[in-house]
Protein backbone atom coordinates (compact mmCIF):
# COMPACT_ATOMS: atom_id res chain seq x y z
CA UNK A 1 0.00 0.00 0.00
CA UNK A 2 1.34 3.43 -0.93
CA UNK A 3 1.11 5.97 1.89
CA UNK A 4 -1.41 8.79 1.49
CA UNK A 5 0.74 11.84 2.16
CA UNK A 6 0.24 15.58 2.07
CA UNK A 7 3.79 16.33 3.23
CA UNK A 8 6.98 14.32 2.80
CA UNK A 9 7.31 11.71 5.55
CA UNK A 10 10.76 10.91 6.93
CA UNK A 11 11.37 7.49 8.46
CA UNK A 12 14.56 7.67 10.50
CA UNK A 13 16.60 5.76 13.03
CA UNK A 14 19.48 6.72 15.29
CA UNK A 15 22.38 4.88 16.85
CA UNK A 16 23.77 6.69 19.89
CA UNK A 17 26.35 6.57 22.66
CA UNK A 18 23.56 5.73 25.11
CA UNK A 19 19.93 6.40 26.00
CA UNK A 20 20.17 9.69 27.92
CA UNK A 21 18.81 12.47 25.69
CA UNK A 22 20.75 15.16 27.56
CA UNK A 23 24.12 13.46 28.04
CA UNK A 24 24.42 11.08 25.07
CA UNK A 25 25.04 11.84 21.41
CA UNK A 26 24.05 10.57 17.96
CA UNK A 27 26.72 8.53 16.16
CA UNK A 28 24.70 7.25 13.20
CA UNK A 29 21.62 8.64 11.49
CA UNK A 30 19.77 7.05 8.59
CA UNK A 31 16.59 8.27 7.02
CA UNK A 32 14.23 7.42 4.21
CA UNK A 33 12.20 10.36 2.89
CA UNK A 34 8.96 9.29 1.24
CA UNK A 35 7.46 11.98 -1.00
CA UNK A 36 3.73 12.44 -1.62
CA UNK A 37 4.19 11.07 -5.16
CA UNK A 38 5.69 7.86 -3.75
CA UNK A 39 9.31 8.63 -4.65
CA UNK A 40 11.91 7.81 -1.99
CA UNK A 41 15.22 9.36 -0.99
CA UNK A 42 17.61 7.61 1.42
CA UNK A 43 20.65 8.90 3.31
CA UNK A 44 22.87 7.42 5.98
CA UNK A 45 25.73 9.02 7.88
CA UNK A 46 28.01 8.38 10.82
CA UNK A 47 28.73 11.23 13.19
CA UNK A 48 31.61 11.97 15.53
CA UNK A 49 30.09 12.54 19.01
CA UNK A 50 31.22 15.75 20.65
CA UNK A 51 30.52 17.20 24.09
CA UNK A 52 31.67 20.18 26.09
CA UNK A 53 34.32 19.89 28.78
CA UNK A 54 35.49 23.07 30.52
CA UNK A 55 34.18 25.16 27.66
CA UNK A 56 35.93 23.09 24.98
CA UNK A 57 34.40 20.67 22.48
CA UNK A 58 36.00 17.24 22.83
CA UNK A 59 35.29 13.84 21.29
CA UNK A 60 33.04 11.62 23.38
CA UNK A 61 34.00 7.98 23.91
CA UNK A 62 31.50 5.39 22.65
CA UNK A 63 30.89 3.10 25.64
CA UNK A 64 31.66 -0.56 25.09
CA UNK A 65 28.13 -1.57 26.09
CA UNK A 66 26.74 0.69 23.35
CA UNK A 67 29.22 -0.68 20.79
CA UNK A 68 28.09 -4.19 21.69
CA UNK A 69 24.58 -3.27 20.50
CA UNK A 70 25.24 -1.39 17.26
CA UNK A 71 28.83 -2.41 16.44
CA UNK A 72 30.13 1.17 16.11
CA UNK A 73 33.37 2.06 17.90
CA UNK A 74 35.52 5.16 18.38
CA UNK A 75 37.74 4.14 15.45
CA UNK A 76 34.74 4.01 13.11
CA UNK A 77 33.97 7.67 13.87
CA UNK A 78 37.46 9.18 14.01
CA UNK A 79 37.28 10.82 10.56
CA UNK A 80 33.54 11.59 10.57
CA UNK A 81 31.99 15.08 10.85
CA UNK A 82 30.35 16.29 14.03
CA UNK A 83 26.61 16.88 14.24
CA UNK A 84 27.20 20.63 14.25
CA UNK A 85 28.98 20.32 10.91
CA UNK A 86 26.03 18.41 9.43
CA UNK A 87 23.23 20.29 11.17
CA UNK A 88 22.32 22.86 8.50
CA UNK A 89 22.17 20.25 5.75
CA UNK A 90 20.12 17.92 7.94
CA UNK A 91 17.76 20.75 8.85
CA UNK A 92 17.08 21.36 5.16
CA UNK A 93 16.47 17.62 4.66
CA UNK A 94 13.94 17.50 7.51
CA UNK A 95 12.30 20.90 6.96
CA UNK A 96 8.58 20.66 6.16
CA UNK A 97 8.48 16.87 6.71
CA UNK A 98 6.42 14.77 9.06
CA UNK A 99 8.37 12.17 11.05
CA UNK A 100 8.12 8.41 11.54
CA UNK A 101 10.17 5.80 13.33
CA UNK A 102 10.21 2.93 15.77
CA UNK A 103 10.04 4.20 19.38
CA UNK A 104 10.74 7.57 17.81
CA UNK A 105 8.24 9.58 19.88
CA UNK A 106 9.98 8.65 23.12
CA UNK A 107 13.62 8.59 22.03
CA UNK A 108 14.69 9.41 18.46
CA UNK A 109 12.74 12.67 18.04
CA UNK A 110 13.76 14.09 21.46
CA UNK A 111 17.39 13.06 20.82
CA UNK A 112 17.45 14.62 17.34
CA UNK A 113 15.81 17.83 18.56
CA UNK A 114 18.38 18.09 21.36
CA UNK A 115 21.27 17.75 18.88
CA UNK A 116 19.80 20.48 16.66
CA UNK A 117 19.42 22.84 19.63
CA UNK A 118 23.00 22.15 20.76
CA UNK A 119 24.05 23.13 17.23
CA UNK A 120 22.12 26.41 17.64
CA UNK A 121 19.42 25.46 15.14
CA UNK A 122 15.97 26.27 16.47
CA UNK A 123 14.02 23.35 15.06
CA UNK A 124 10.40 22.95 16.24
CA UNK A 125 9.29 19.37 15.65
CA UNK A 126 6.09 20.07 17.61
CA UNK A 127 4.72 21.68 14.43
CA UNK A 128 5.06 18.38 12.57
CA UNK A 129 3.10 15.12 12.72
CA UNK A 130 4.81 12.11 14.31
CA UNK A 131 4.05 8.46 13.57
CA UNK A 132 5.50 5.91 15.96
CA UNK A 133 5.27 2.48 14.34
CA UNK A 134 6.19 0.84 17.66
CA UNK A 135 3.13 2.32 19.33
CA UNK A 136 0.84 1.07 16.57
CA UNK A 137 2.51 -2.32 16.85
CA UNK A 138 2.22 -2.42 20.64
CA UNK A 139 -1.45 -1.48 20.47
CA UNK A 140 -2.09 -4.20 17.91
CA UNK A 141 0.53 -6.92 18.43
CA UNK A 142 3.00 -6.13 21.26
CA UNK A 143 6.49 -7.29 20.14
CA UNK A 144 9.95 -5.99 19.08
CA UNK A 145 10.88 -4.62 15.63
CA UNK A 146 12.39 -7.98 14.65
CA UNK A 147 9.13 -9.72 15.55
CA UNK A 148 7.09 -6.97 13.88
CA UNK A 149 9.00 -7.44 10.64
CA UNK A 150 8.46 -11.19 10.81
CA UNK A 151 4.79 -10.86 11.78
CA UNK A 152 3.72 -8.21 9.27
CA UNK A 153 6.14 -8.77 6.39
CA UNK A 154 6.96 -12.46 6.85
CA UNK A 155 10.65 -11.67 6.55
CA UNK A 156 13.68 -12.07 8.77
CA UNK A 157 15.27 -8.77 9.74
CA UNK A 158 18.96 -9.13 8.90
CA UNK A 159 21.45 -6.63 10.32
CA UNK A 160 19.13 -5.63 13.18
CA UNK A 161 20.49 -2.50 14.91
CA UNK A 162 21.95 -1.32 11.63
CA UNK A 163 20.29 2.09 11.30
CA UNK A 164 19.43 1.71 7.59
CA UNK A 165 18.15 -1.86 7.97
CA UNK A 166 15.93 -0.78 10.89
CA UNK A 167 14.76 2.30 8.98
CA UNK A 168 13.71 0.35 5.88
CA UNK A 169 12.08 -2.36 7.99
CA UNK A 170 10.05 0.27 9.86
CA UNK A 171 8.79 1.69 6.55
CA UNK A 172 7.76 -1.76 5.34
CA UNK A 173 6.04 -2.56 8.64
CA UNK A 174 3.90 0.59 8.51
CA UNK A 175 2.72 -0.19 4.98
CA UNK A 176 1.91 -3.76 6.05
CA UNK A 177 0.02 -2.49 9.11
CA UNK A 178 -2.17 -0.37 6.84
CA UNK A 179 -2.86 -3.40 4.66
CA UNK A 180 -3.72 -5.58 7.68
CA UNK A 181 -5.92 -3.32 9.82
CA UNK A 182 -9.05 -1.85 8.23
CA UNK A 183 -9.51 0.63 11.10
CA UNK A 184 -6.13 2.29 10.41
CA UNK A 185 -6.67 5.20 8.05
CA UNK A 186 -3.99 5.94 5.46
CA UNK A 187 -3.58 9.50 6.70
CA UNK A 188 -0.57 10.92 8.50
CA UNK A 189 -2.73 12.95 10.92
CA UNK A 190 -4.67 9.82 11.96
CA UNK A 191 -1.56 7.65 12.29
CA UNK A 192 0.20 10.37 14.28
CA UNK A 193 -2.71 10.61 16.72
CA UNK A 194 -3.03 6.81 16.95
CA UNK A 195 0.65 6.32 17.75
CA UNK A 196 0.71 8.98 20.47
CA UNK A 197 0.29 8.08 24.14
CA UNK A 198 -0.18 11.65 25.31
CA UNK A 199 -0.45 15.24 24.15
CA UNK A 200 3.06 16.55 24.63
CA UNK A 201 3.70 20.26 25.00
CA UNK A 202 7.47 19.74 24.83
CA UNK A 203 9.06 16.97 22.81
CA UNK A 204 10.15 14.92 25.85
CA UNK A 205 6.67 15.06 27.39
CA UNK A 206 7.68 16.76 30.64
CA UNK A 207 4.64 18.97 30.02
CA UNK A 208 1.39 17.71 28.50
CA UNK A 209 -1.82 19.46 27.55
CA UNK A 210 -4.91 19.13 29.71
CA UNK A 211 -8.03 17.45 28.33
CA UNK A 212 -9.23 20.68 26.68
CA UNK A 213 -5.73 21.39 25.29
CA UNK A 214 -5.76 24.83 26.89
CA UNK A 215 -3.27 24.57 29.76
CA UNK A 216 0.07 22.77 30.12
CA UNK A 217 0.23 20.25 32.94
CA UNK A 218 3.40 19.03 34.68
CA UNK A 219 3.97 15.37 33.76
CA UNK A 220 6.71 14.32 36.23
CA UNK A 221 7.90 14.71 39.79
CA UNK A 222 6.07 16.00 42.84
CA UNK A 223 3.82 18.32 40.81
CA UNK A 224 2.72 15.71 38.29
CA UNK A 225 -0.87 16.33 37.20
CA UNK A 226 -0.92 19.98 38.27
CA UNK A 227 -1.29 22.91 35.89
CA UNK A 228 2.03 24.64 35.21
CA UNK A 229 0.58 28.11 35.91
CA UNK A 230 -0.48 27.05 39.41
CA UNK A 231 2.89 25.41 40.10
CA UNK A 232 4.85 28.50 39.06
CA UNK A 233 2.63 30.74 41.19
CA UNK A 234 3.01 28.71 44.38
CA UNK A 235 6.67 27.63 43.99
CA UNK A 236 8.80 30.63 43.05
CA UNK A 237 11.97 28.52 42.77
CA UNK A 238 10.57 25.85 40.46
CA UNK A 239 11.43 27.59 37.19
CA UNK A 240 15.00 28.25 38.36
CA UNK A 241 15.37 24.61 39.33
CA UNK A 242 14.22 23.50 35.87
CA UNK A 243 16.74 25.82 34.20
CA UNK A 244 19.62 24.54 36.34
CA UNK A 245 18.83 20.83 36.14
CA UNK A 246 19.69 18.29 33.43
CA UNK A 247 16.55 18.65 31.33
CA UNK A 248 16.56 18.69 27.52
CA UNK A 249 17.08 22.12 25.94
CA UNK A 250 13.69 21.89 24.25
CA UNK A 251 12.03 21.29 27.65
CA UNK A 252 13.79 24.33 29.13
CA UNK A 253 12.77 26.41 26.13
CA UNK A 254 9.13 25.36 26.56
CA UNK A 255 9.15 26.13 30.29
CA UNK A 256 10.64 29.55 29.52
CA UNK A 257 7.96 30.31 26.95
CA UNK A 258 5.16 29.72 29.44
CA UNK A 259 7.05 31.35 32.30
CA UNK A 260 7.35 34.57 30.30
CA UNK A 261 3.72 34.30 29.14
CA UNK A 262 2.47 33.99 32.72
CA UNK A 263 4.66 36.86 33.89
CA UNK A 264 3.05 39.12 31.29
CA UNK A 265 -0.42 37.87 32.23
Amino acid sequence: MQLNLKNPLIFFDLETTGTDVVRDRIIELSFLKVLPNGNEEAKSMRIKPMHEVNGQQVVMHVPEEASAVHGISDDDLADKPSFRELAKTLYRDFEGCDLAGYNSNRFDIPMLAEEFLRADIDVDFMKRRWIDVQTIFYKKEPRTLVAAYQFYCNKELLDAHSAMADTKATYEVLKAQLDRYDDLRNEVSFLSDFSSFNNNVDIAGRLVWDRERQHPVVNFGKYKGQQLREVLLKDQGYYGWIMGADFPLDTKRTFTRFYMLYKKG
